[in-house]
């Protein structure tokens, strides 16, 4: 049977992925503090055991007021990077699975609640709020009260913070870095014009609306270690009228390959919401297959991807390097397992997990 080439592997710098499987950055709204927590140990953990190629951890914020909600992931003081690295010193005890972690800032849409609770705007002055930044004072929701335009020195603070994350990333030995540039947080803010309304010259034309997302790339590029990947993940269309479209993300991909930028994650929405978003099976993939026929650095498509063969006819037909799974893995954190089960193909399993298989039970029950 011919290899599948979903199980291929395949090299981002200097990382050895062992297949085309990503699983993709989920929030699990349970830090305290902005540390982690045994939630986030066995959250990981069994999506270690999971046989992907590559782990992606949830939106870390690189300032306390940079987190989605008050119960985000961080990684911007000694406390939160020391949580971080004992989960992923459990974690590595048992998988040798690449682990990345995905830097972030959500600018507008920061100081919420959790989404069980509704996720709405907690206003600055109640308890677990504070004031949001964005590019211009335009609130994500018109009933929010509206964020801060960010001033240079702001924008400094920022930037300086990513670079911060970064090097605390590298000391806990994170594989590789995404740099969040997508679903309506900071870096997104500034690349659409529904969001950046900038008289200087952070906003106005897309290589303008594009200097700060790319000032960002060059400072954690700067300090995460030349050997490790940085990637970037981005919303190729805002799914509303005037906003970012999939030629200004093919532009804005191929600034970043020139940053030197290693891989990039091609998802879409979350900006503005009037969006109307065609929801259905690999609905993003043409915007991935828009994206890699621009770049040559690999291509992460997203997006209702939840069958093997599905995964397997993107990336065989070059409209991806890589498929990203998210919910669908939290629904079935073995898929990686049924899909090379399905393909033809093997993924590296835990040996007290190996009795499981199929075929131990043939074994088993032979007269």
């Amino acid at each position: 049977m011919v290899q599948p080439i979903l199980f291929t592997p395949l090299r981002v710098r200097n990382l050895e992925l062992q297949n085309r499987i990503v699983i993709a950055p989920m929030c699990q709204y349970s830090a305290e503090n902005g540390c982690m927590t045994d939630w986030h140990l066995i959250h990981l953990g069994q999506l270690a055991l999971s046989g992907a190629g590559l782990l992606t951890i949830e939106a870390t914020g690189v300032t306390p007021d940079g987190r989605i909600t008050y119960a985000d992931v961080g990684l911007y003081d000694d406390a939160t990077e020391a949580a971080m690295g004992r989960t992923l010193e459990s974690v590595r005890r048992w998988s040798d699975m690449p682990i990345s972690v995905q830097l972030a800032h959500a600018g507008r849409k920061a100081s919420t609640d959790r989404p069980w609770f509704g996720g709405s705007q907690i206003a600055p002055d109640h308890e677990n709020g504070w004031e949001t930044v964005a590019p211009s004072a335009i609130p994500f929701n018109p009933n929010y009260v509206p964020p801060v335009a960010l001033d240079k020195d702001g924008l400094k603070r920022i930037r300086d913070a990513f670079a911060a994350s970064a090097a605390r990333a590298a000391r806990i030995g994170i594989d590789a870095i995404q740099i969040h540039a997508a679903h309506g947080y900071l870096l997104h803010q500034f690349l659409s014009p529904l969001s950046n309304q900038r008289s200087d010259e952070y906003g106005g034309s897309l290589q303008n609306r594009a200097r700060f997302p790319l000032e960002v790339f060059d400072a954690v590029r700067q300090a995460f270690p030349a050997d490790k990947a940085v990637t970037v993940r981005v919303s190729a269309t805002d799914w509303v009228e005037g906003g970012v479209d999939i030629d200004e993300t093919v532009a804005f991909s191929q600034m970043l390959e020139e940053k030197g930028c290693d891989a990039i994650h091609v998802s879409s929405g979350g900006l503005h919401m009037d969006q109307k978003i065609p929801l259905s099976p690999s609905y993003q993939v043409p915007l991935a297959r828009a994206v890699k026929a621009a770049v040559k650095m690999p291509v992460v498509a997203v997006g209702l991807i939840t069958e093997p063969k599905q995964a397997e006819a993107i990336v065989a037909t070059g409209d991806a390097d890589l498929v990203a799974i998210a919910r669908t893995v939290l629904y079935d954190p073995r898929w990686p397992w049924h899909a090379a089960a399905e393909l033809g193909a093997q993924v590296a399993v835990a040996p007290q997990y190996l009795r499981c298989q199929p075929s131990q039970f043939k074994t088993l029950f032979k007269a």
